[in-house]
């Protein structure tokens, strides 16, 4: 999607558009609980809900905020156990994002309401 696109409709309707970057933003930061941990929180809800974009992005961020591998793998399981066998498929698939993070392979980053209000 075309962020000038995404801007437009931000503009057209800016009290909805926009709502789940400006949570994510804040639901994420360092607080009581360590950022790393939310994101394997919201990574086990997007392995069990199937979204592949998000799983790749969740994982990607999990990398970039320093989850070891043993720490991934621990919330692969909660969500391999709440999704069941399609869970465990879904997982495979964050496990192949963190290993190809650990190659050093760039991963496109695709999380779903990705574009920021650049007004």
């Amino acid at each position: 999607m075309p962020v000038n696109l995404y801007n437009e409709l931000r503009t057209l309707s800016p009290k909805v558009t926009g709502g789940l970057i400006r949570m994510r933003e804040e639901a994420f930061k360092n607080a009581h609980v360590p950022a790393k941990y939310k994101i394997l929180a919201a990574l086990v809800a997007v392995v069990v809900t199937r979204c592949e974009p998000c799983i790749k992005a969740y994982t990607k961020m999990a990398f970039q905020a320093g989850v070891a591998q043993e720490e991934l793998i621990e919330f692969l399981n909660v969500a391999i156990v709440e999704g069941g066998c399609p869970g465990e498929q879904w997982a495979l698939k964050a496990f192949q994002t963190y290993k190809e993070l650990q190659m050093g392979k760039e991963v496109k980053e695709e999380v779903c309401c990705k574009y920021k209000n650049t007004e």
